[in-house]
């Protein structure tokens, strides 16, 4: 059945009102939260560290996002900053999934490159990504940094990640504008602080 002009419109606006729901509900139950990962992401990228970022689907690319922000710029000319989304070689993704497990395709990658200092960024909308999970458990074992993006009840990641923001929404949607809109906030604060 296809929709009629008038459902159209009401859709748009329904789905508009329900987004920026999300964002007030965000403002008023992760802004501490916020604060806090900003600051352990400056603290990270000031003694040398790196901010690695990981997630599956929308979360992957996510990831990506917010590290091409963090390592070419967001706001103004400045240098580059140590960002590395784990979900963008194909090669070693795959590789990786291939010879050992799919659940280990960001440890594997994280065992090569992170070092004690560096901090991770575990995207998962439900919280229980497997890959997601282990990856955060590799870097607590290793004095690595993990700030925790999720929704819904948080899920595992909740209770593992040293730091976790959960948009507070069930719709796998409005979770995802939500970890994009915090991304954004994070690089923002991240770049004037370290440049500004």
């Amino acid at each position: 059945m296809i929709l009629t002009e008038k459902e159209i419109y009401e859709n748009i606006k329904s789905q508009l009102q329900s987004s920026a729901e999300i964002k007030r509900k965000i403002k008023e139950k992760c802004s501490e939260s916020i604060f806090m990962a900003a600051r352990k992401m400056t603290e990270s990228l000031q003694k040398g560290g790196k901010i690695f970022l990981c997630g599956n689907g929308g979360s992957a690319a996510d990831s990506q996002h917010i590290a091409a922000e963090l390592l070419v710029r967001l706001n103004f000319e400045r240098d580059a900053l140590a960002a590395i989304a784990l979900t963008t070689d194909t090669s070693i993704l795959t590789a990786s999934a291939n010879d050992y497990d799919f659940g280990k395709i960001f440890v594997r990658q994280l065992q090569g490159l992170a070092k004690p200092g560096d901090l991770l960024i575990a995207i998962s909308t439900s919280g229980n990504s497997g890959n997601v999970i282990q990856a955060v458990e590799h870097c607590q074992q290793n004095n690595i940094q993990t700030v925790g993006l999720t929704g819904k009840d948080g899920g595992k990641l909740a209770g593992l990640a040293d730091l976790v923001i959960t948009v507070p929404s069930q719709n796998v949607q409005r979770i995802q504008e939500g970890h994009i809109t915090i991304g954004h906030i994070l690089c923002d604060i991240v770049e004037k602080n370290l440049f500004a």
